[in-house]
Parts: structure tokens; C-alpha cells; sequence
């Protein structure tokens, strides 16, 4: 699958409030997708810092990615389980999210997500990212 694969599985599959998010589908691999939750002041919690529930949002939906690009293409799914730590704020960037399928089975879909600042996505001297959030998820496969 293609990153135009990913962005129609977005438009044709999720609820309009989920698509006024602004998720771009970057890149696509066979178990692991990259999607990129542009910044929007109407994003933003009190302080400024993007919300985190929009950031879980995008970890999700980027899931969803993840597991289609595993499968080959869409499946009906529905989110299990998913926990997420928030472990430093993002002030005015774009968040690259990125949901690897740890295990694919065949009704279950397990994925660790990273969020990560635009900015910061090529990580410090040492080429270690920052993350501002980590999420893990389990998905159910309908289909």
C-alpha cells in the first residue's frame, strides 16, 4: 500500500470530526504507518500544549493505518484497548504519529505508537527521538 491508499481509507472509513483533524498518511509500510496531525490553535488544551485528546485520536486512527497496510487493505476493526502516556507537551507543531503492528493475528491487532514533535522527529545528537506521547493498542478485526 501507498500513502494515497492510507488517506482514502481515512476519507472513506472515519467519522467527519475524526477527518477535520487534518491527518496526512506519510508514509506506509507492511506493518507500520506514519500519519502527520498538523498543529491547530482549535487543537490546543489551556496553556497552549496540543490536547491529549486529540492526540489519542491520531494515535488510533493511525492504527487503524497500520493494521490495513499489515492486512493489505481495510477491514472493519474496532479499538480493544488502548493506553497512552503523555510525556512532554507540544507547543505550535505538526505531531508525527507512528503506529507499528507488533502482532497480527487473526482476529487481534496489537500496535505501539509513538507521537512525536515534527521538530523533533529526527531526534537529538544521538539520533534519539523525543517523544511526547507513547501509546500501546489492541484492536479486534471484524472482517
Amino acid at each position: 500500500m501507498k500513502p494515497a491508499d492510507g488517506d482514502r481509507i481515512l476519507s472513506d472509513n472515519f467519522a467527519p470530526w475524526v477527518r477535520d483533524l487534518g491527518l496526512v498518511v506519510e508514509e506506509l509500510g507492511e506493518r507500520h504507518a506514519v500519519l502527520r496531525l498538523p498543529w491547530s490553535d482549535r487543537l490546543a488544551r489551556e496553556g497552549g500544549g496540543m490536547s491529549g485528546q486529540a492526540l489519542m485520536a491520531a494515535a488510533d486512527t493511525a492504527t487503524v493505518i497500520a493494521i490495513s497496510s499489515a492486512r493489505g487493505g481495510f477491514v472493519p476493526m474496532t479499538t480493544v484497548q488502548q493506553s497512552t502516556t503523555f510525556q512532554r507537551p507540544i507547543v505550535g507543531e505538526d505531531v508525527l504519529v507512528e503506529a507499528r503492528v507488533t502482532k497480527l493475528g487473526r482476529t487481534l491487532a496489537f500496535a505501539d505508537i509513538t507521537l512525536t514533535a515534527a521538530a523533533h522527529a529526527a531526534g537529538d545528537a544521538a539520533g534519539v527521538p523525543a517523544p511526547a506521547a507513547h501509546a500501546t493498542a489492541v484492536y479486534a478485526i471484524l472482517g
